[in-house]
């Protein structure tokens, strides 16, 4: 290391450099060498840096400084580590460095030599830390039996010797130690003490002990000092219960306990014994009761004596067991359960069980397993007797009627009966929580009732009062019947007869369980005021029947009935205000109200009040009248077709007061009319009419056999017409004058339009009806397919007004209502000719023939023209 400062280097540490020595093993604190310092003038203050060891060659921290007081110190031993003259450095060269306050340092070199010292001789291994065990065999020839390890710090030679000197033992210069003698076990001391001492040439020794044990030489068989070979015990002794205490004894061991080894040599899962003391004892279940024992209560054990655990001298002797039987199982049952079942009223002194025949004590002793039948209890045990207590048999000692009010009704009857030793018990070993020493039998005996009584309903018949509007499902009353037997059966109910229609079969349904009526299809007080039906109770042996009757109560649920119900009308714009248009009249009916119960009014459609029906209530025809005339110059009316829902109430007889709460049905029918404006010019010729007709089937894509099937069909009759029609055809032209010969000028001209017809749909619905503008018969329509058919009615045609005739062609041609295809244009002389073509071969009706739709419309056709010569115009 480097030192300095800020100045020159004085002379500051005084009397270093130097040289000192200390002796080896020196304690810690040990002085080794004295110095001062001295300060320089300016270091007024003292020392800064205390004398200190900065470094040592060797290193080492075995010195340290410390200071005497005032500037004196000394250089002193730590004892950490000790100096050892033989293992450590021979000198240590120590570097000092001191500061003062001026900054001034000084550094000096203090060399220590350790010096060797004289030191005790030590012992190594075992006998350095601890007595030293040595064992000799008795008879073992003299021999060296131990080897001493000593060494002296300073390699002197070293001197052997041991204490006391009477021992048969002796110590050789190597410190090795010899036996002297061959040893007596029996004669000689068991054990040796000896100090072995070991000394240094300048007489410097040290001491250890050494502990010599001679072990005995086992040359005798030891032999058993017991003379008893029977032992007796109870069964069932518990686990570590003593039998018996097995002793022996060794010769070799003199008057000292004997250190031998007890085994059982035969087989010993009963028994075993403490190998140290020969103690037996119980190690597992003795049962004397159970195979082998049962037969066999004789155990017999080979007990084995050692004086070694291997390899040693041994002896045998064989010991018997007698197990004795004691009454330590209570008499059991299996099953320890009964269940019997009687019938009601069976007669007294009838045999139900016999005990005995179930339960048995297992225990070997018959002095142990007698028992007997004590104890019979239980509810309603007065009706139940054991014969005797010995045999065991259970009889009935009475007769249980259920029905009975004395009877405490009791289904199943729990009895309890005793089964005890007649011997006194000792359960404790093999129970020991048994409480009381003897057996329980639980007899369960049922009594099963008899079907002895009919149902019987609480009513000989029912009756309910329905309103016709409950609705389906609703609960309409209860049957209720009862049975006298007991426990009460289970009571099912069924209706066996009535209550179907001839449109259902089954109109009311009764809970099975609980009786409710309850009704499965809607009332109709208008179809059946009254429903009588038959129900049935029964116990699943046993039945019985009530009739039940159903009034049906009347309540407005029926709609009022129009006809017809969608209507379409045509009318010329200047009709007089008070007109029954058109004739129209619509005529209801109600299947639970009067006629004159009757209300009309116009619920939509009726712009400005143009129409109204006479009368507006009181019956059940009502006509359609128009009520006020129609503007169309001022911007009034804007409307041509008036769409009319007309509603028809059923109230028109409930006073006012009772209307909130009275249930009104409403019937609808709704009427389409057409205004038909002034012409603006005048038709000189005679209009033509046309008669269109569209037919439309639809069917399913997936049913392509129908189309199939029809298309063939209609191929073959149009065969078979083809055949018949030749002849006839050859006949007409015969009889037939030729065409050339007829009017020239025909009394009316008709142009008919032919559209496509297809076949109508077999379920085609008619939902609107019209009457026809040229025959004036009512027709019913299909307002989405337009097809149509003659309406069968008994009732008499209606006068037409020639207005609505030609109105209705007009819409017909010029609309194309209906879907109907537009008429082709052909020149007056062409429409002439195809009249006279149409017109010459009518001829009039037979009386009593109906007129066909042709001829009708000619003949109303010639109406219409007369009707025009006499002032009446309509627009072409």
């Amino acid at each position: 290391h480097s030192f300095s400062s800020a100045g020159r280097r004085f002379q500051l540490l005084k009397g270093l450099p130097a040289t000192s020595t200390v002796e080896e093993n020196s304690a810690a604190g040990v002085g080794v060498y004295n110095f001062n310092v001295t300060l320089s003038p300016l270091a007024s203050e003292g020392v800064a840096i205390l004398p200190t060891i900065v470094n040592s060659n060797p290193l080492t921290e075995a010195f340290d400084i410390e200071s005497k007081g005032g500037l004196e110190f000394r250089v002193i031993t730590t004892g950490n580590p000790v100096l050892d003259y033989e293992t450590m450095p021979k000198s240590f060269d120590l570097q000092i460095f001191v500061e003062d306050t001026a900054g001034r340092t000084d550094l000096n070199i203090l060399t220590i030599h350790v010096t060797d010292k004289n030191e005790h001789p030590v012992f190594r291994g075992n006998m350095a830390i601890q007595t030293v065990m040595i064992y000799v065999l008795e008879g073992t020839r003299p021999e060296r039996i131990y080897q001493v390890d000593a060494a002296d710090p300073e390699n002197a030679k070293l001197k052997y010797s041991l204490l006391p000197a009477t021992a048969p033992f002796s110590i050789r210069e190597s410190g090795a130690i010899f036996s002297t003698k061959e040893f007596d076990y029996e004669k000689d001391p068991h054990s040796y003490f000896l100090n072995i001492t070991v000394t240094d040439p300048d007489g410097l020794n040290s001491t250890r002990t050494v502990n010599i044990n001679i072990i005995n030489i086992n040359d005798e068989r030891p032999y058993f000092t017991i003379k008893q070979r029977i032992y007796r015990i109870p069964e069932e002794q518990s686990p570590g219960t003593s039998v018996a205490n097995i002793t022996a004894k060794d010769p070799d061991d003199g008057d000292s306990p004997s250190r031998l080894f007890y085994s059982i040599r035969s087989s010993g899962r009963h028994f075993s014994i403490n190998p140290a003391t020969g103690e037996l004892q119980v190690t597992g279940r003795i049962d004397r009761d159970a195979l082998p024992l049962r037969l066999h209560p004789n155990i017999s054990l080979m007990v084995r004596v050692e004086d070694s655990p291997s390899n040693g001298h041994a002896r045998e002797m064989e010991i018997t067991i007698v197990i004795e039987d004691v009454n330590d199982n209570p008499p059991e049952c299996n099953p320890s359960a009964f269940r019997k079942e009687e019938n009601e009223n069976t007669a007294p002194e009838t045999f139900l069980v016999d005990l005995r025949n179930y339960c048995k004590d297992i225990d070997a002793d018959p002095s142990n397993n007698q028992f007997i039948f004590t104890g019979l209890s239980g509810f309603g045990s007065n009706n139940f007797a054991l014969e005797s207590t010995v045999s065991g048999r259970l009889v009935m000692t009475g007769t249980i009627d259920l029905e009975n009010p004395a009877n405490p009704r009791v289904e199943v009857y729990t009895l309890t009966v005793r089964v005890q030793d007649i011997a006194h018990p000792n359960y404790s070993s093999k129970y020991p929580f048994y409480i009381s020493f003897d057996n329980i039998i639980y007899i369960y005996i049922r009594i099963k009732p008899v079907n002895e009584f009919f149902p019987v309903f609480c009513n000989l018949s029912y009756v309910f009062s329905v309103s016709e509007i409950t609705k389906v499902g609703s609960s309409i009353g209860r049957v209720h019947a009862i049975d006298k037997d007991w426990p009460p059966n289970i009571i099912t109910y069924s209706i066996v007869a009535g209550a179907g229609t001839r449109d259902y079969t089954n109109i009311f349904w009764i809970s099975p369980k609980k009786g409710d009526v309850k009704i499965l299809a809607r009332l109709d007080y208008e179809t059946t005021q009254k429903h009588i039906f038959t129900v049935q109770a029964s116990d699943q042996e046993k039945s019985t029947t009530a009739s039940v009757t159903v009034n049906v109560l009347e309540v407005n649920d029926e709609e009022p009935v129009c006809s017809p119900n969608f209507f379409s009308l045509q009318i010329p714009v200047n009709l007089a205000v008070g007109t029954n248009i058109n004739g129209f009249r619509i005529e209801c009916r109600d299947r639970d109200s009067d006629p004159r119960s009757f209300r009309y009014f116009i619920n939509e459609g009726n712009e400005n009040n143009h129409f109204t029906f006479s009368p507006s209530a009181g019956s059940n025809t009502s006509r359609l009248i128009l009520a006020s005339r129609f503007d169309y110059e001022s911007g009034l009316d804007t409307n041509w077709v008036y769409s009319l829902h007309v509603h028809i109430t059923d109230d028109n007889l409930v006073s006012a007061k009772d209307k909130t709460t009275h249930l009104t049905k409403t019937g609808t029918v709704t009427l389409r009319i057409r205004v038909i404006p002034n012409p603006t010019t005048a038709t000189t010729t005679t209009p033509g009419i046309t008669v269109v007709t569209r037919r439309e089937n639809l069917y399913s894509p997936s049913a392509w056999y129908v189309p199939f099937a029809v298309t063939l069909g209609a191929l073959l009759l149009l065969a078979l017409l083809g055949l018949l029609g030749l002849p006839l055809l050859t006949r007409l032209r015969c009889c037939c004058p030729p065409a050339g010969k007829a009017r020239s000028t025909p009394l009316f001209h008709f142009t008919f339009y032919v559209s496509s017809q297809t076949m109508t749909k077999l379920d085609t619905v008619f939902d609107g009806e019209a009457r026809d503008p040229v025959t004036g018969r009512m027709y019913e329509f299909n307002s989405r397919s337009g097809a149509r058919r003659w309406k069968k009615s008994s009732e008499p045609l209606q006068p037409v007004l020639a207005m609505q005739e030609m109105s209705s062609a007009t819409e017909h041609r010029g609309q194309g209502v209906d879907r109907a295809e537009a008429p082709s244009k052909k020149e007056p002389s062409e429409e002439r000719k195809e009249l006279t073509a149409a017109t010459k071969p009518a001829a009039k009706p037979s009386a009593g023939q109906p007129e066909t739709p042709g001829q009708a419309g000619l003949r109303l056709q010639k109406k219409k023209e007369e009707f025009e010569d006499g002032g009446l115009s309509s627009p072409a």
